[in-house]
């Protein structure tokens, strides 16, 4: 059959599996739990009521959730920077969304909605005019001017493409908004419409008789641009408006975190439970357990306590253990320098041709912010739209080298402890063995004035941020 306007398309709904996993572990506990068997499985012969008691239990060490976040911030841990944009356009950079955010900070959220889901996008729009066109002067004071607009994994439902000109451009493209309607004198009510956009012209869909059947035509109209102003954005790109997630592994690895932290859990609070255990006492002794109570055995019974020996334990936090090293040094991985395709000049400057994934993907993403500005330059006609850059030091020649810097951006972030990364430092041979975290921590601690630790740009918003002591 085919596809309906609220509908994926093919392609997206194989992203889509994948999404949802991810969406979970960025969203956290709550999520994870409400998600129920699709990353939490239940036991042989387990019980609902046991199950949902594991279940209510289980907490998500956010391993996923804090390495994007630590990944996508290093590209704007300095100011970005437009060169050579016309004083129109640099104007519009403090604003960029006709939302109050600025070019920086709309950027940076992009780019960690990239690393995460690996496919998102920028629609550069512009306000509908009714009536005789505004002048300059009404337009300015108004705000009548091309506006960016965020265009989320979860919001691209399909798209057609063809060859124009030798080039690949979208010819039609669906997108899922929301929006919002008076919900009695003084409510609001949320809901659902797709706008599919086409080269000049623009469509809304809406569910108009409230029945959630397909949905309708609700609104029309045309643009001045001959294209479809949207700029495609990837973690990793797989093919035109295709994109993975490029720490992929480091999800799966996480969820393998979730459900090992609740087997380990469970034994923990069995074993935590000693078992009142009678041993040559036959059926009709009865068994009164309390401190003003006494038991009468049958001669030669004896009565103990049996306590778990702890051997499964251990196993259990030596498991977890290694998995959130591996978790650590998979997020690591992006921040390692490796050679690339080297052209001619490249090749004569191994800093330039040596860069990390994250570099690469630094660098295709400040060209696609190129591109939406080149687009936010057709709406007003004007050609001179600048270049972005970004900062780009922060490359690590080897595993080791990454995986400290890594450490120490999670402890400049407040997430973990100062002895703890010095204990990790020390693991890695960066500090000496000598050294005793906890004391060197309180002597840097009273050396330095204490100041409140700012969270950083890519951390805004983030909640329950923790690491474990042997994260490596």
């Amino acid at each position: 059959m085919p596809l309906q306007v609220n509908e994926r398309c093919r392609e997206i709904d194989e992203l889509h599996i994948e999404w949802l996993m991810i969406e979970g572990l960025m969203a956290g506990t709550r999520r994870m739990r409400f998600d129920r068997h699709r990353y939490m499985p239940k036991w042989p012969g387990e019980t609902e009521e046991a199950y949902k008691a594991r279940l209510d239990t289980a907490t998500l060490f956010p391993a996923y959730r804090r390495t994007v976040g630590v990944m996508s911030g290093k590209p704007f841990a300095k100011p970005l920077q437009v060169k050579d944009a016309a004083p129109d356009i640099t104007e519009w950079l403090d604003d960029i969304d006709l939302q109050g955010v600025s070019l920086h900070s709309f950027a940076a959220e992009m780019f960690h909605e990239a690393i995460a889901y690996g496919l998102c996008g920028i629609l550069i729009d512009y306000p509908t005019i009714d009536g005789p066109m505004p002048t300059a002067a009404q337009m300015k004071a108004n705000k009548i001017r091309p506006y960016w607009v965020r265009v989320k994994h979860n919001q691209i439902l399909g798209w057609q493409a063809d060859r124009v000109n030798g080039a690949v451009q979208l010819t039609q493209l669906r997108i899922l908004e929301d929006y919002t309607e008076d919900d009695g004198p003084f409510g609001r009510i949320s809901k659902q419409q797709v706008r599919v956009l086409t080269p000049g012209g623009w469509e809304i869909f809406r569910d108009l008789d409230g029945k959630g059947g397909p949905m309708q035509s609700w609104a029309k109209g045309t643009t001045t641009l001959p294209i479809i102003p949207f700029v495609p954005i990837y973690g990793v790109r797989d093919g035109y408006m295709i994109g993975r997630p490029p720490m992929l592994d480091l999800a799966y690895l996480n969820i393998k975190h979730w459900q090992s932290q609740s087997d380990q859990d469970t034994i923990l609070h069995v074993a935590r439970v000693p078992i009142l255990a009678m041993i040559g006492a036959d059926d009709q002794t009865q068994l009164t357990v309390g401190g003003s109570s006494a038991v009468k055995l049958p001669m030669g019974a004896e009565m103990k306590f049996v306590e778990h020996s702890g051997h499964a334990i251990a196993a259990g936090e030596t498991s977890l253990q290694s998995l959130e090293q591996q978790m650590v040094q998979t997020g690591a991985e992006l921040l390692i320098q490796k050679p690339g395709q080297r052209t001619a000049t490249e090749s004569s400057n191994d800093a330039e041709a040596n860069k990390s994934d994250l570099q690469r993907m630094a660098e295709n993403f400040a060209d696609a912010l190129d591109l939406a500005l080149a687009f936010t330059g057709q709406w007003v006609k004007q050609a001179k739209t600048g270049e972005v850059v970004l900062f780009d030091d922060y490359g690590a020649a080897t595993m080791g080298e990454a995986s400290a810097a890594l450490m120490k951006d999670l402890h400049l972030s407040g997430i973990i402890s100062g002895p703890t990364a010095i204990s990790e430092l020390q693991r890695r041979g960066v500090l000496s063995d000598s050294i005793d975290p906890e004391s060197e921590y309180e002597i840097a601690r009273s050396e330095v004035p204490a100041t409140p630790l700012e969270k950083p740009a890519e951390m805004s918003g983030s909640a329950d941020l923790t690491v474990p002591a042997n994260a490596g």
